[in-house]
Formats: structure tokens, sequence, C-alpha cells
């Protein structure tokens, strides 16, 4: 059964690779078909005549046989990670010009099912290289893929990725987002963890009940032309282990709904036997968790087994109608499965808490979101990539253009964009570090009257309560809890970035002295032009309900913003030389 994942904003799913020569780990892509139709590239099938085709980009058109169905006759999801894995590999080594093997991927939510006779259209291509690793997107008819790492012991610098067209760059800068956000996804469950607890099971499913273990013999058509197993016929064998655990709790036929992170921590290869092992970690009202390892070891049954993956799989169980049925309780294993309970709580808050902030549209989501805990890393990812997203938008039009400062504006759907920039002799860094303090808004910016920080979330994520001068039609002050994200450059030609949105925090709720106003977007990006200059631009995202004054005011509005700009200048200036002392007292 295969649905369509979408695990971010966006349409093209991330995968990492990794290149080399050897390959260590995960899986290459083959030197030719596993089997008959199940590797073909359909040249120009999908690409667009009006948009130059990516030199990386892979496409892919697969007819779904009987032989790649499960029992009710839709495609098998494990059959259709084989078929992304060989993608977003083909696509990887056509960048590094040398073997790739998947390192990760990112979570997958299936949606859809394919059935036997349908076609499936993969597509895939890098969104950006860094050092040594590449992220793939694939916006398949059916995926979300994540990522893939070089193939040898020793691994190759990998050349810069130059993006094209309005949509590449968007994923080259987003994808610095997505790779931190996995980097921290550990501390966010870890934080998490210390504020859930186990119920009580005592009229529970023992978790033991649904333990699956099985063997299988990676013989030479499950590995590449250097004899490793690929990582597509490890996750095919995984999926099915968990399925048949996810069976033993609710006595039926499960349906996977979701995948959470496969990650490769070694290589198996022809001869070795991998070991999969499944348990339902947790079950819910309508969901279940079920985790699942694979561990390798060779014909000397002597030499500990080798834990090479590992994920984590939920599944429903459908009635008649399509819709979730109530699941039996847990009873979970004393000692690590009580740990593996509460963990599998956590990744269920969390998994919600980024499908609520990150994979819907931009204009489905409500202008402030709650911030907790475990949906910090994620609001701050969403804060970040949609003010990077509006950076690389074309088609902005220059509205007024006053001696250094430029106005542009962007129509598009139910929003006005607002860009204004200049270039200022100051080094970008300090003016990175001068802007990014809200505190200090009011001193250039007469729309601020305060701003107060109220959490400090980390080093590059603050929380403020900001209060404007301006006036609303209640004839009231208006206040705004504001989440600023602060990030330094990933890489040369990155921006220095400052990206604010609004959220809803328990501690400032709304009162009677103001009127609540909120921002869906905006923030600066400040550019390097020299180690003395910088180029400054705001941007601002406008919402639906600040479109009739800005139609009928659009003069002064642009000659206002021209104004704040200017001041902001002479504040950068001013304070240059005092910024500069502090940050090397601190050093």
């Amino acid at each position: 059964m295969g649905r369509v994942g979408h695990c971010f904003p966006n349409d093209f799913p991330p995968v990492w690779v990794n290149q080399s020569s050897p390959s260590p780990q995960g899986s290459t892509s083959p030197p030719c078909s596993q089997d008959p139709g199940e590797r073909e590239e359909a040249a120009g099938a999908m690409a667009s005549p009006s948009h130059p085709r990516s030199p990386t980009e892979v496409q892919m058109s697969q007819l779904v046989l009987p032989c790649h169905t499960n029992h009710r006759g839709e495609l098998s999801i494990g059959q259709l990670l084989k078929w992304i894995d060989t993608a977003a590999c083909l696509s990887a080594e056509r960048h590094a010009g040398c073997p790739c093997v998947t390192a990760s991927m990112d979570d997958i939510y299936f949606e859809h099912t394919i059935s036997v006779g349908q076609v499936v259209n993969i597509k895939a291509k890098v969104n950006r290289a860094f050092n040594s690793s590449m992220e793939v997107g694939e916006p398949c008819l059916l995926s979300q893929w994540d990522s893939i790492l070089p193939v040898s012991p020793l691994q190759v610098t990998l050349k810069p990725l130059i993006p094209q067209t309005e949509e590449e760059k968007i994923e080259h800068s987003i994808a610095a987002e997505r790779r931190r956000m996995r980097l921290v996804h550990k501390d966010t469950l870890k934080d998490l963890l210390t504020q859930l607890e186990t119920r009580d099971g005592s009229v529970a499913v023992p978790a033991e009940k649904t333990r699956v273990e099985s063997v299988e013999l990676v013989l030479p058509p499950h590995a590449n032309h250097q004899g490793n197993t690929f990582g597509g016929q490890i996750m095919a064998w995984m999926e099915n282990v968990a399925t048949i655990a996810a069976s033993r709790l609710c006595h039926a036929h499960p349906t996977l709904r979701a995948i959470e992170m496969f990650h490769f921590r070694g290589p198996s290869q022809v001869g070795d036997r991998l070991v999969l092992k499944a348990i339902v970690n947790n079950a819910f009202k309508n969901s279940m968790e079920v985790g699942v390892c694979a561990e390798a070891y060779g014909q000397e049954m002597s030499i500990s087994r080798r834990h090479i993956n590992s994920a984590f799989m939920t599944f429903v169980v459908l009635d008649q109608e399509g819709r979730p049925r109530s699941l039996p309780m847990l009873a979970p294993e004393q000692g690590d499965g009580e740990r593996r309970y509460r963990e599998a709580s956590a990744r269920k808050k969390i998994r919600l808490d980024r499908k609520y902030v990150v994979s819907c549209k931009q204009t489905e989501v409500p202008l402030s979101v709650p911030w907790d805990q475990s949906n910090k890393v994620y609001l701050s990812y969403n804060n970040v990539s949609a003010l990077k997203m509006l950076v690389a938008k074309a088609n902005w039009a220059l509205a007024r253009e006053k001696e250094k400062v430029q106005m542009y504006t962007l129509e598009e759907d139910k929003f006005l964009s607002f860009r204004i920039e200049m270039s200022v002799r100051i080094a970008a860094s300090q003016a990175f570090s001068l802007l990014s303090d809200l505190r200090r808004r009011h001193e250039w910016d007469s729309h601020y009257l305060s701003a107060e920080l109220v959490q400090q979330v980390d080093d590059d994520d603050m929380i403020y309560h900001v209060v404007s001068q301006t006036l609303s039609s209640e004839n009231k002050l208006q206040d705004f809890v504001i989440l600023a994200s602060r990030r330094k450059p990933c890489s040369k030609g990155d921006p220095y970035v400052v990206a604010f949105r609004s959220v809803t925090l328990p501690t400032h709720p709304a009162t009677a002295s103001f009127t609540r106003g909120e921002t869906i977007c905006s923030g600066f990006c400040i550019w390097p032009e020299s180690e003395e200059m910088s180029k400054v631009a705001y941007y601002n995202q406008a919402t639906p309900g600040y479109l009739n004054y800005v139609t009928t005011n659009v003069a002064g509005l642009s000659s206002n913003f021209c104004a704040t700009f200017e001041a902001c200048e002479k504040f950068l200036l001013k304070n240059k030389e005092d910024d500069l002392i502090v940050r090397l007292q601190s050093l």
C-alpha cells in the first residue's frame, strides 16, 4: 500500500546523501535495474517545457504490477521505499560523480493508496550540497524523502550546488533549516520526556505479545554492484516485520500511516544475516507506534551483531468506511519497555505539533501558533523557512527608490509583501547583532514603543512582548508576542537571517489594555558585500486585513517605510563601534 508522504510545507521531500567510493552504509544506486521495469528513467516525461531541468534531476515512472502489492492489491510501502531510494541515490550520484549511499530519511506521511495498474511518478533532485552530504528532494506522487551520505571510508568534499529556478532557490535555502531541525530532534524528545508519565496498563495487552523477530539472508539481488545491501531493501524488510507486530495487537490488517526517520548506522553485505526485530511501543486511541530495528552478522556466529538501522512506524486499523478504529491499550514491558512507551507518546506529540506548524500550507496556518517545548524546534524552522521562501520569490516589482533605499512589492494570492533594502557601511555580522535584538528597535523604528524579552528559548530563538505606537481601529495601542529566530550563514553566499512571527504564550494572553496584533512573516536578511559593507533587506508579508489600508495609501506607506529604513541606517552606523567592542569583550 503506497501513499503520499508530506514531511514539510514544500513539495520536495528531502533525502540526505553522502558520497565516496566504496559504500559503507545504506544503499547505493545500482548500475542496472534490480528487476525488469523497476528502474526506468522517463526522460522528459514529467518535465515542464517552461522550466529548465536541473542537471541532478531524475525522473522515474513505475507501473504497479501484482508482484508489487500486498494482500489488498495495494502498492506495498516496502516496494515504494525501494523505488524512492533508487531515485534519490541516482540523483545524488549525478551531482557527486561517484557512488552514494542513503544515510537517513525524514518522516513520511502516507495519505493515498496506489492500486495495481496505476503508474507511480517519482522525481528526485539535489536540493543542496553541504560539505560531504546532500539533501535530495523527491516530490514523487507519493512521498517525502530525506537523506543520503557518501559511500567510502574517505569522504569526498562536494562541490556546491547552484540553484537556478525560484523553486530550486527556495529548496536550497531552507535545506539548511531542515538539517538543523534533524540535528536537534533528539534534544527535543529528551526535553518532552520529562513531562510525560506512563499510564496504568492493568487491563491492557502485554507488549511482549506483539514482539516479532525474523532473519533475512542478503543475496546478490538484494545488493548493489559493490555488494552492499540496498537501503530500500532493508526498509522493505523492516516494514514487513513492523506490520506483523502491529497485527498482533489489533488482530486485523493494520495500515501504515507514517514512518519516523530511517537512520543508517552501518553497512551490510551479501552473505550477511539481517535480524529484524519489531514490537509495539505504545497504543493510542486510534493509532499505535511500532519500533523496529535491523541488526547484521556474518557467517561467524561468534561475532556480535551490528545495529545497522532503526525506525518508528505509526499504524492505524481502518473500518469498512475507511475510518480509524479504536485500539486496545498496551501494557509496556518493565525497564526499556517503559522508556519506549513514554518516548512513543513524546514522538506522537512532536509529530502532531510538527504537522500542525510545518506540513500545512502557509495560507492554512493560523497567524499566531501556540508555543511550547514540544513544538519549539518546528516553530523556529517554520519561522526561518517562511522568510527564506519569501526572499527567494521572483517577480518583485520596484515601487519606490529614494537615494540609497529601494522598496519592492510582491502581490501573491491573498498576500502583499514588501521588501526594503539598502547598502550600509557596516560588517554583516555587526548589523546582524544589532538588528536581532528587538529591545533596541524603538531606537530607530517609530512604530515600536517597547519590546520586552519574556523568554530566551536558546541562543538563536527569543520571544518578545512588543508594544506598538500604532493605534488600532478600537483606538488602542497594539501589542504582539513575537518569536525572533536568528541564523548565521550556513555556507558562503548565505545571508544572516533574523525572522519574526507571532506566537501565543500562556504567560502573555491578550488583555483589554491593548489590541492584540499578529504578524505571519517578517524579518531581515543581511548579505556581506565586503568586509565593511552589507546589503540589509527587510521583508514583511502583509496579512489580508492590512491590504485595504495598503492599497489606498501605498504612496504614504512607501514614504514611511523609506524614512524608517533611513533611520535604521543611522542607528547601525552610530552603534557599530560600540557593538564591536562588546563582542570583542565577550570573546
